[in-house]
């Protein structure tokens, strides 16, 4: 089993002004960045299983393990345990988004099993952080709640534990094998060289990739399981910092219309309209990547300071800027008025270019003149 990397998928790769670091931030020890994009060792596998838990976009996963395939098998079994030990290589591929769906589409408790996993590392910390996230967005709209286990000394229980676990693993291997919902992917080159350092690149093929507006399927799972949740009477609205995989933002007027943040963002939570007259927002197809911010020079795009729990139930589109867009007198393209002659910035510059070599070759032929 391992490591395996989308290109295209990846935010650094669609700009070099991305501050993504999440990878490198779950996997330091495994993952670091190289001409702006990730690389690991050709031997990485579930030592980086963080990775593909925490990447806002899906870029990452394990060769021979699909976490969605993984989220069907597992409803389908009478297992209600997620444990290293039994169906996943490591609680921390799990995003939130996961732990949320699995909470909601489970109607019995899912219980966590983090034996094994030494408290206080940061792996350890990493998961735990994810469990209270998900449990704190649940508590905010419905009563699930997902339970945790973490035995530090070995005692009886922990030997009755072990024997429910063996009991578990073969259960949900036998739903697995029945339903044929696992299916192992193709392995890496193993006649490579394991510890080389694996770069990429972006040659016409990525680049074709990363023009698709692409939405994660841990976002289309939760689109799903939202919808069994029963709508709350009231909605409470999130701290944004406390959430990490979704978010509402606003334009302020410093923004120029320059078309970059709508034209980038890989989910299409941003678009504009025929004549890119106006910017809109779709809360639950952002995935929180921040490139949007990173790419927006007047740093006009900000984000709300709560999320609003309404959007799981109602989502909507939101306008967050409208433009004045007329045609430009000289080239008749259109173009973003503010005011003043009514000519669009190339044809402005191109004017006062103009300007600027008449008067120099004037200025030119004053001083040849003189004697």
């Amino acid at each position: 089993m391992k490591l395996h990397f989308d290109v295209a998928s990846c935010v650094r790769a669609t700009s070099k002004f991305s501050q993504c670091t999440k990878c490198v931030d779950a996997c330091p020890d495994a993952i670091q960045i190289v001409e702006n994009l990730p690389s690991f060792a050709l031997s990485t596998g579930v030592e980086a299983a963080a990775c593909v838990g925490v990447c806002p976009t899906e870029a990452f996963a394990l060769s021979d393990f699909s976490v969605t395939e993984f989220f069907f098998t597992f409803l389908e079994s009478k297992v209600r345990l997620i444990s290293a030990k039994i169906n996943v290589p490591c609680i921390s591929i799990l995003s939130v988004e996961h732990l949320l769906s699995l909470a909601l589409a489970s109607d019995e408790p899912i219980t966590i099993d983090l034996n094994g996993y030494e408290e206080g590392t940061h792996l350890f910390e990493q998961i735990e952080n994810r469990i209270e996230e998900a449990n704190f967005v649940l508590s905010s709209f419905c009563d699930k709640v997902l339970l945790t286990n973490h035995v530090e000394e070995e005692t009886t229980d922990t030997k009755v534990s072990e024997e429910k676990t063996v009991s578990s693993r073969r259960d949900f291997l036998s739903a697995a094998s029945v339903k044929g919902a696992i299916k192992h992917k193709k392995a890496f080159d193993d006649a490579v060289d394991a510890e080389e350092l694996q770069h990429f690149e972006i040659d016409a093929s990525v680049i074709a990739k990363i023009k698709d507006k692409h939405l994660p399927d841990k976002r289309k799972i939760l689109f799903t399981t939202l919808k069994r949740a029963g709508v709350p009477d009231t909605f409470e609205v999130l701290p944004q910092e406390e959430v990490s995989f979704v978010s509402q933002k606003f334009v302020d007027d410093s923004c120029t219309n320059c078309q970059i943040c709508y034209r980038i963002c890989p989910t299409g939570a941003l678009s504009s309209n025929g004549k890119f007259s106006l910017i809109n927002f779709d809360a639950m197809l952002c995935v929180k990547c921040h490139l949007c911010h990173d790419v927006c020079e007047p740093n006009s795009i900000q984000l709300q300071s709560g999320f609003e729990i309404k959007e799981f139930f109602e989502p909507r589109q939101r306008t967050l800027a409208t433009f004045n867009i007329k045609r430009c007198n000289e080239c008749g393209n259109n173009f973003t008025y503010t005011g003043g002659e009514q000519a669009c910035p190339r044809c402005l510059v191109e004017e006062e270019e103009a300007m600027f070599l008449h008067n120099n070759a004037k200025r030119m032929r004053g001083e040849s003149s003189e004697p």
